[in-house]
């Protein structure tokens, strides 16, 4: 199939784009470069750079590539951030995403994979997440994929465009070529792999005080060559709807620290910090429908071998990409 891969510069992004190419799709990845990186796409792969918030761009890129498909992995993406500049987040995420939806109509696009998120539920009413719980943002990033999501059921409804929205948990881990690398590093592994590299001097961990066992935040972790598949497996025709992406098991900041102490075989200093504004206490996801309907089964889903991808791939690119 022909693609187009919004986004596809980034870390999840890149991944998908390799294995998208790896099984035999065509990849044209748009990218406007402010945080993907030049080095990170597969030299297979046709490059356009240009941004959605320009109209045009988006529409002359669709068209040129002939895109039969759009993954949608643009967006940004720190929780904190949206917590004090809200509009950034529904300007990029909301009305650029809204380009990109006019554009593939008007181009012919059959069909569009959006990355979402589970921070859509907020803190849930109950553990493990499935599809059928309320979504309650508590922060404006959860609130701008949600909006986003809506507008999908529209567009389907009303032009056709068969949409699939994953809602990720927490994406780590990383192939033999690409990894992590954000110019600004909030996502827990790679920070804490930057204290066994020797580049920081401690890792931060945001609250002690959640309503957990040993009151840290518990998240799911998937790795990112599993977020890909899923990806693939959702542009077989007839797949729609939504899906959480997770492992189905969760570890909480401190457990996740022990196991990079453990496969990296340093010693880790961690320092106590306040919560962080938007934090839900625990989200753990039940993949249980992305397994019945996509036939999705992680093939990496414990933190060992994901903490494992990820600590080969830094140790290899101490310093990320070049550009």
């Amino acid at each position: 199939m022909k693609t187009l891969v919004t986004g596809g510069a980034g870390y999840i992004g890149s991944v998908c784009v390799e294995e998208l190419l790896n099984a035999g799709h065509e990849v044209t990845v748009f990218d406007n470069l402010c945080e993907g990186h030049r080095s990170a796409i597969d030299s297979r792969a046709r490059f356009v750079q240009g941004c959605l918030s320009n109209p045009a761009e988006i529409a002359l890129a669709l068209k040129a590539s002939s895109a039969e498909a759009v993954l949608h992995f643009a967006a940004h993406t720190l929780v904190g951030e949206s917590m004090q500049d809200p509009g950034k987040y529904f300007r990029n995420n909301v009305a650029s995403g809204l380009n990109l939806l006019d554009a593939c109509v008007s181009s012919g696009v059959r069909k569009i994979v959006f990355s979402s998120t589970c921070a859509t539920y907020g803190t849930p009413e109950r553990i493990p997440i499935d599809e059928s719980l309320p979504q309650n943002p508590i922060n404006p990033y959860g609130e701008s994929k949600l909006c986003f999501e809506r507008m999908l059921r529209w567009f389907q409804s009303i032009h056709g465009l068969e949409f699939v929205a994953f809602r990720y948990f927490n994406a780590a881990g990383a192939t033999q070529r690409f990894g992590e690398h954000h110019r600004i590093e909030t996502h827990l592994i790679p920070n804490i792999l930057r204290v066994a590299l020797g580049q920081s001097k401690q890792v931060q961990v945001l609250g002690t005080d959640y309503p957990t066992p040993d009151g840290t935040c518990i998240r799911d972790y998937v790795h990112v060559v599993d977020l890909a598949d899923a990806h693939i497996r959702a542009l077989q025709p007839g797949k729609s709807g939504f899906y959480n992406l997770g492992s189905g098991e969760g570890y909480s900041v401190r457990e996740v620290i022990e196991a990079c102490r453990n496969i990296s075989g340093k010693s880790i200093a961690a320092v106590e910090k306040p919560r962080r504004a938007g934090d839900a206490p625990r989200l753990v996801a039940s993949p249980g429908k992305a397994r019945s309907e996509l036939g999705w089964i992680p093939k990496f889903p414990k933190i060992e071998q994901i903490v494992a991808s990820a600590w080969d791939w830094h140790r290899r690119h101490p310093e990320g990409y070049p550009d």
